[in-house]
């Protein structure tokens, strides 16, 4: 399957009142299978990508001194966010690419990269316009396409080397329709770092056909052993005019529940992105700024330490997913922190298994379909939490399928 479908309905299907776009998209299978689990008693969560850790110190500390010290902490800024923060992403963006964006003209503060992406959405799409995401890919870029009444068009990953990209196979994707290319690397389900040469060939696909690329990151901190592998594209200056980067803040700094990243982006668009950004959220919360600021000019002390507990964790899930061949095979994951194993027990489809899975351990799975086609038969396991949530996980799977 190459082209995503639209999702439409009669209208006996569902309220008169009720929007055809917002009818034919559900909650996230992430969010479903952590509702579902919630009403149970001790679960063993392996569903939602969020962070076991505290938002570090440091940042907390700078944002208890602004309660006391500074009066407009609970004002609106200007849409595009503090300058101050705008600088210091402006900072920030240099020294992880090497190039150099004025704050004025390419920052955009956002409440995350879910909703800067959906301000992107909303200012690229027209109805029946298609934007190309990776199968699988992230759940959520779906629903948002759809949402804005697009059509997410799915390029599938190798998964013969790994869930990589294949850039050779591309080009036929791409239509008169086709209006940006949605990235993210690490990968979100897979945790497979895209090379640079393929990354690369993206980039000149792109050009070549006037397609922009959309550049999510909330992983590129996470890569263990492999950051030699990983490449920003944001870094190729030929590409400043077709990427846009995105940069959140609740992976790498713990700050999910802040809802705050920041996106470069070049200057034309700025101003239409402003006017969506603008009529829907008005500005990123002015506190969350300011816990940013503070994340990006105060030494990241945590980085390290983060990196190096995820790392034992992902030797842990690896080492109890090898206790269960006759259950998952799995590719191991070079970034981020998911594990993305193919269900070889017997079953029907993966959110058949992760339903059975639930009710009969208390463990909750994410369904690979959720992802996009390819990931039928494949289940997301996020190993962000606690060593004994894992363990404990992985006991009861074991019990279950042993019995």
């Amino acid at each position: 399957m190459t082209h995503g479908e639209g999702h439409k309905r009669s209208m006996t299907d569902a309220p008169a009142w009720l929007a055809e776009n917002v009818a034919g998209i559900t909650v996230s299978a992430i969010k479903q299978m952590a509702m579902r689990a919630a009403p149970l008693k001790d679960v063993a969560s392996l569903t939602w990508g969020l962070p076991s850790f505290e938002t570090p110190l440091q940042i907390r500390r700078a944002v208890q001194r602004l309660l006391d010290s500074d009066p407009e902490l609970g004002m609106y800024t200007l849409p595009d966010g503090l300058p101050s923060f705008r600088q210091a992403a402006a900072q920030a963006h240099r020294a992880a690419t090497g190039i150099a964006v004025d704050p004025d003209r390419h920052i955009i503060a956002t409440a995350g990269n879910m909703q800067g992406l959906n301000a992107l959405f909303h200012t690229l799409l027209d109805p029946g316009d298609e934007i190309i995401v990776t199968d699988p890919g992230f759940a959520s870029h779906f629903q948002q396409i759809r949402l804005c009444r697009g059509v997410p068009v799915y390029w599938p990953l190798d998964a013969a080397r790994g869930w990589q990209l294949d850039p050779e196979t591309l080009p036929r994707l791409i239509t008169p329709r086709t209006k940006a290319i949605v990235l993210v690397s690490p990968s979100n389900p897979t945790g497979q770092i895209f090379g640079e040469s393929e990354l690369r060939r993206v980039g000149e696909v792109a050009q070549r056909h006037g397609v922009k690329i959309l550049l999510d990151d909330p992983y590129s901190h996470f890569c263990y052993e492999n950051r030699e592998k990983f490449f920003n594209l944001a870094a190729v200056p030929e590409l400043a005019d077709t990427l846009i980067y995105l940069f959140t803040f609740s992976k790498a700094y713990a700050m999910t529940g802040w809802r705050i990243g920041y996106m470069v982006l070049p200057e034309p668009m700025k101003k239409e992105v402003l006017k969506v950004h603008d009529a829907t959220l008005i500005c990123a919360p002015r506190v969350s700024q300011l816990a940013a600021l503070a994340a990006l000019t105060e030494e990241p002390v945590h980085l390290l330490e983060f990196e190096s507990i995820l790392a034992r964790r992902r030797e842990l899930i690896c080492a109890r997913l090898d206790r269960l061949p006759h259950v998952f095979d799995y590719t191991k994951p070079e970034g981020a922190y998911y594990v993305f194993p193919r269900i070889t027990a017997k079953h029907d489809n993966a959110q058949a298994f992760c339903i059975e899975v639930l009710e009969k351990t208390h463990v909750t799975l994410t369904p690979g379909a959720a992802f996009g086609p390819s990931g039928e038969h494949h289940v997301r396991m996020a190993y962000c939490v606690a060593d004994e949530v894992i363990e404990s996980a992985f006991d009861r799977l074991e019990d279950y399928f042993t019995r």
